[in-house]
């Protein structure tokens, strides 16, 4: 099925494997390894392993970074701050209203205020601890010496009890990494008392201290110090400590069920490269064989027949465009080496005509014994070496035309101002020859890209043909107009046209239909040569009979027309 037929009958997006190639369209080599291929043998093309990698590496690096950064555990943080801060000065004002608004106060004596009892009836958060100082700063009772209030249940609230799928081994793991490169806030782990009588040394009149450390096993605590107040003066101060990794925990599970949509994007992932490594990497070893296969030194042996490229055209992406423009370059090669084939028989039939004659009139040269005829025998082989030297060149000059077109680097230049002056020149041997030539040319200049030199040269073979089929009374005529977005330059004689069954011949190589008296001086190269430089320029040349009416096709011809078509 051809590419063009697929596509009219389809419209589905031919992936990897999902082309199947008609009969006879890969090697045989490349049909049979894609029947064993299988996602298993992707791990032997470096192609799909980059693939595979660096899809994981930019997974990792993702999942690394919001890892490392913490963002759920700043978050968590805040809220925990302003939580103990609001906790804190709300016991503090449970201590400064038990205070006597005009008695003196002193919590250590016990003075104004009962510090066992205001403790005692404190309802305080699972795990946290208070501690109470003097004026001085002395510790005066803690919570771990009374008993308070018990906790009231709560109905309503959902606690945190999500669970983790994610093994402890790569919870520790994690861990141990980012305890190697994340160092934890506050200084050496201490104990929550410790804590507590540091903050509280450190607090200020007016002021809330907060904190936030390590206890000695390494959780995270935070703590707040208050001072209680009567009458804007300080009598003593609290210091409210959390329970010790509380805030860990819930990071923990934040941080595990990232890790566990990290592990399922992971295997998402890999399936994800495996496809799209089956759809670039598949393709691209089939192309990649094929092209070796014709450059296998035993190439002949392996593969008989041609190389065949597979045909993923119909893939709308550049994987499509590389297998169309390796098609296109293999199908240019040969059709280059059918033509260098066929040129080289050509030039071998063209060449053996005057190497014959000229073995048959060196042969006949040694017997003929009258100087008259060995006169008529050395002119044929002086003809006969004219004509193998200029065939020669011109089979010289047409074998290296294709790259000179392409080397040459191509100018703008005035084509009516060219063709005046090759009709000038040419004109002169036309009037030495008896035959009229006309030029037509626009009075306006005609300004085209190309190699002047060479469309010179098309216009010099067709101008001389057209004088050299022409007798004493004929005329030869040169005109040009402008068509739409094409320049069109012709020349007509009034010569004896050009036969039916020739019109398509004329521009192959090596044909030649000449006058008799004109036999061997032209190698029949010139209006093939002519014909490949125009078609270089992205032109058009065409040769026709003009006839006094197109609707009688059999009336004689009254001369030959040649018109060539650049655009500009």
């Amino acid at each position: 099925m051809s590419t063009k037929k697929r596509n009219t009958e389809t419209t589905a997006v031919d992936l990897g494997e999902d082309w199947v190639a008609g009969s006879g369209a890969v090697d045989d080599g490349i049909a049979k390894r894609r029947e064993k291929r299988s996602l298993i043998s992707l791990n032997r093309s470096p192609l799909a392993r980059k693939i595979i990698t660096f899809n994981l590496l930019a997974m990792v690096v993702l999942v690394a970074g919001v890892l490392y950064l913490n963002p759920f555990r700043d978050s968590l943080v805040v809220q925990r701050e302003n939580a103990i801060v609001v906790e804190a000065e709300l016991i503090a004002d449970v201590f400064e209203a038990r205070l006597p608004k005009t008695a003196p106060v002193n919590l250590a004596a016990g003075d104004g205020i009962d510090v066992v009892d205001t403790l005692s009836g404190v309802q305080l958060p699972a795990g946290s601890a208070l501690y109470v100082f003097d004026a001085a700063g002395n510790l005066l009772i803690s919570s771990d010496d009374v008993a308070t209030a018990p906790a009231a249940d709560v109905t309503g609230r959902r606690d945190d009890t999500r669970s983790t799928l994610i093994t402890d081994i790569l919870g520790r793991g994690w861990e141990l990494a980012s305890s190697l490169i994340h160092r934890g806030e506050g200084g050496a782990p201490v104990s929550t008392q410790v804590i507590a009588q540091d903050l509280n040394a450190e607090l200020s009149p007016g002021v809330t201290r907060m904190d936030t450390r390590r206890d000695i096993s390494g959780a995270t605590i935070f703590s707040v110090a208050t001072g209680i107040y009567q009458d804007n003066r300080i009598v003593g101060s609290i210091a409210l400590t959390s329970a010790a990794g509380e805030i860990d925990h819930l990071v923990r599970v934040e941080r595990e069920q990232v890790l566990q949509m990290f592990v399922i994007a992971i295997i998402v992932s890999i399936g994800l490269s495996l496809v799209l490594a089956s759809t670039i990497a598949n393709p691209i070893s089939d192309l990649a064989a094929a092209a070796e296969i014709g450059s296998e030194r035993h190439a002949r042996k392996m593969s008989p027949s041609r190389v065949r490229i597979p045909d993923l055209s119909a893939r709308p992406d550049e994987i499509g465009r590389l297998s169309g423009a390796l098609r296109g370059m293999v199908t240019a090669l040969y059709d280059r080496i059918d033509a260098n084939e066929q040129f080289a028989a050509d030039v071998s039939h063209e060449i053996k005509n005057p190497l014959a004659s000229l073995r048959s009139a060196v042969a006949s040269l040694r017997m003929v014994k009258k100087e008259e005829h060995r006169e008529k025998l050395l002119d044929v082989i002086d003809h006969d070496v004219r004509r193998l030297d200029r065939l020669v060149s011109d089979i010289s000059n047409a074998s290296r035309l294709d790259s000179e077109l392409v080397k040459e680097e191509e100018e703008a230049f005035d084509l009516i101002h060219t063709v005046d002056n090759l009709a000038q020149y040419l004109g002169a041997q036309a009037k030495e020859k008896g035959v009229d030539f006309i030029t037509d040319l626009p009075s306006d200049p005609i300004i085209i890209n190309g190699l002047e030199g060479r469309l010179a040269q098309v216009f010099v073979n067709l101008i001389t043909n057209a004088i050299s089929f022409s007798e004493e009374g004929d005329a030869v005529r040169v005109w040009a107009r402008k068509r739409d977005n094409r320049v069109l330059v012709v020349v007509e004689d009034t010569g004896p046209g050009i036969p039916e069954e020739a019109l398509s011949k004329v521009f192959k190589r090596f044909y030649s239909q000449r006058p008799e008296g004109q036999f061997g001086d032209h190698s029949g190269l010139g209006l093939a040569i002519s014909k490949q430089i125009v078609e270089a320029h992205g032109g058009v040349i065409w040769a026709e009979n003009i006839r006094p009416t197109d609707a009688d096709v059999t009336s004689e011809p009254l001369g030959a027309r040649f018109v060539v078509g650049l655009p500009f």
